[in-house]
């Protein structure tokens, strides 16, 4: 009986002795999965922020070339060059929806392209020759775009962003802007007269843009960069481009001095582009 009472006085004098010990274990143990979850429930989303420089493959088969062909033979010693590829920098955010759904957004801004000459030239309007000094034919867009991404390879994660080289493909819609500029002189069409309307002003005009593309996002190593490449096809039309006149008369550019030869800007091509790309949680 006595050997029975002093064994259990040694089992209670250790669960006295290691009490602390158990206590601290579990409410360490209960503090890191608090932590952990909480960490969990505060990285909720995964996205981006993107800057991106490409260049436009104008398709060669459209009505500004054909412009510029028909304006060479109104010059003396002028020689207008047909449009071969537009300058783009851009910007870009993006979601992940789901693992491998991303939705984007963002803009873009298309560098002056076309050409100034440089010089004195004489230009027959179809009346009495005049002189141009240093006559342009410059164009500038922008735009806006949203659209859905898809990664077929590796998509990156709200744990760990990007780790291995991604695949992609997506397609975006779009709203651009076109502003185009001509030297003064330049004998337009005021489609309600059928006569040249005085000194030219900016022509302007807005169309929708559909573009398709296959990506690659790689990891970079360093401060989360990423680099990204992406070739796609745009279409994009423009079919009004014109200014009005202060009687507001519409006046257009045409590539055969006719009304049924106005002048529509088609930029629909095959692009590349280069993004430097960061991904965030939040």
């Amino acid at each position: 009986m006595r050997s029975k009472v002093f064994l259990l006085a040694i089992v209670a004098l250790l669960a006295l002795a290691f009490q602390p010990v158990l206590a601290q274990t579990s409410e360490d143990e209960i503090v890191n999965r608090y932590l952990e979850a909480a960490r969990k429930k505060q990285i909720r989303k995964l996205g981006w922020l993107a800057v991106n420089f490409g260049v436009n493959r104008i398709n060669r088969n459209n009505d500004y070339n054909r412009f510029v062909s028909y304006e060479n033979s109104r010059f003396t010693g002028a020689d207008w060059q047909w449009l071969n590829v537009a300058p783009i920098v851009g910007v870009d955010f993006g979601v992940m929806l789901s693992r491998r759904f991303a939705w984007n957004l963002g803009g873009e801004y298309w560098f002056n392209f076309g050409q100034k000459l440089t010089g004195t030239y004489t230009y027959n309007t179809g009346g009495t020759p005049v002189q141009v000094t240093d006559p342009e034919s410059k164009l500038t867009v922008w735009g806006a775009y949203t659209g859905v991404q898809y990664y077929l390879l590796n998509p990156p994660s709200v744990r760990e962003r990007l780790t291995r080289t991604a695949l992609r493909v997506g397609g975006s819609v779009g709203w651009y802007t076109v502003a185009w500029d001509l030297w003064p002189e330049y004998a337009n069409l005021n489609l309600s007269t059928s006569t040249s309307t005085g000194v030219n002003t900016t022509y302007k005009d807005n169309a929708p843009a559909l573009t398709i593309n296959l990506g690659a996002d790689h990891p970079l190593g360093f401060y989360g960069l990423v680099l990204s490449a992406d070739v796609d096809y745009l279409y994009l039309n423009f079919d009004r481009v014109a200014w009005y006149n202060s009687i507001d008369q519409e006046v257009v550019a045409t590539w055969a001095g006719t009304p049924d030869t106005r002048v529509d800007l088609n930029f629909s091509g095959v692009r590349g582009r280069i993004q430097v790309k960061r991904f965030i949680n939040w």
